[in-house]
């Protein structure tokens, strides 16, 4: 009776042990990697366009998770095109001779809740950053979406040089919001 309540028991729970997912193709339609930043005081918003991804993420075992991505610094929306113009520009990010940014994780740490802290490293402009990155997961369906938002200074990768490079005009601090949904492999 006991070898029969045991065997009961874990054809229960086998489906459980499946039921985990790893999340590898990332829907960039269904993405979004944005930026704010105070620019003489006033709140300014922008986006980029463009980016891609390496993505392997599953929820039972995030410490084993990788991501890399890759954004196209051209494909940047600051709100018109001038304003596009000049921050693909020399003084600001250079896309010319620096086409993207790249981040590349090197660990991610499970705190609970669905949340997660994402450690690794940021290139811009030749000039690469440890950031910790925090994040959030939650399941909708086949679908994983992280979400989440860190802060760089632009100082640290030079991004506003020549008169630009102080902050009196355009803040240091630029917050980097995104929405990443990626489905199950």
């Amino acid at each position: 009776m006991k070898t029969l309540f045991r065997i009961s028991v874990l054809a229960a729970l086998l489906p459980l042990a499946t039921q985990a997912a790893e999340y590898t193709q990332v829907d960039v339609k269904q993405s979004a990697i944005n930026f704010s930043y105070q620019q003489m005081g006033v709140a300014m918003d922008g986006k980029f366009n463009e980016f891609t991804s390496t993505l392997k993420f599953d929820p039972a075992k995030p410490a084993e998770g990788k991501a890399v991505f890759d954004v196209a610094l051209a494909s940047i929306d600051a709100g018109t095109e001038e304003a596009n113009g000049e921050v693909a520009g020399k003084d600001w990010f250079n896309t010319a001779a620096f086409p993207q940014a790249h981040f590349e994780s090197g660990a991610i740490k499970a705190l609970g809740d669905n949340k997660f802290e994402v450690s690794g490293k940021l290139t811009i402009k030749g000039k690469t950053i440890d950031v910790v990155v925090p994040s959030s997961f939650k399941e909708e369906g086949e679908k994983g979406i992280f979400a989440g938002s860190f802060t760089i200074r632009r100082g640290d990768f030079a991004i506003g040089e020549g008169s630009w490079s102080t902050f009196d005009i355009v803040a240091n601090d630029i917050q980097v919001k995104f929405t990443i949904t990626a489905n199950q492999q």
